[in-house]
């Protein structure tokens, strides 16, 4: 499907309307979804054919001293990725204490198991005659 002839007009259009705050056919956000809707083209537009358009919208809404919307999303997401990842190093450096304690438990049962293995085979063997039981007489 070949691009309109007028598609980079429509993009630049759209990018007045947004960056003026007055959308017509978007939610307004600072992202190139919004851009491609307010332009009415396909994403791909402004990803493929018109970086060049997607890279000067990024400009133009920094050099106002606004974040990008995907911007602000993506710091958000490392964000949390960064509180995910200290949370799971305190897990795992619990989860190596306890590894270590469990160890230390297991060389400490193995050591009881021997010593009593050992104190069973030094003992001499004692057989005992149990009482033979005789069942009632009916």
């Amino acid at each position: 499907m070949s691009p309109a002839p007028d598609e980079r007009d429509r993009i630049q259009m759209a990018m007045e309307r947004i960056l003026g705050g007055r959308p017509e056919h978007s939610n307004g956000a600072l992202t190139i979804v919004a851009l491609a809707a307010e332009a009415q083209v396909p994403r791909n537009a402004l990803t493929q054919r018109h970086p060049d358009l997607k890279n000067a919208f990024y400009d133009q809404v920094r050099a106002r001293g606004q974040t990008p919307d995907s911007e602000k999303r993506l710091r958000r997401q490392v964000r949390k990725l960064k509180e995910l990842r200290a949370a799971d190093a305190e897990e795992i450096a619990q989860l190596k204490a306890d590894v270590e304690a469990l160890v230390g438990a297991l060389h400490q049962a193995t050591v009881e198991n021997s010593h009593l293995r050992r104190q069973l085979t030094d003992r001499p063997a004692v057989v005992r005659m149990l009482p033979v039981q005789t069942p009632p007489v009916r």
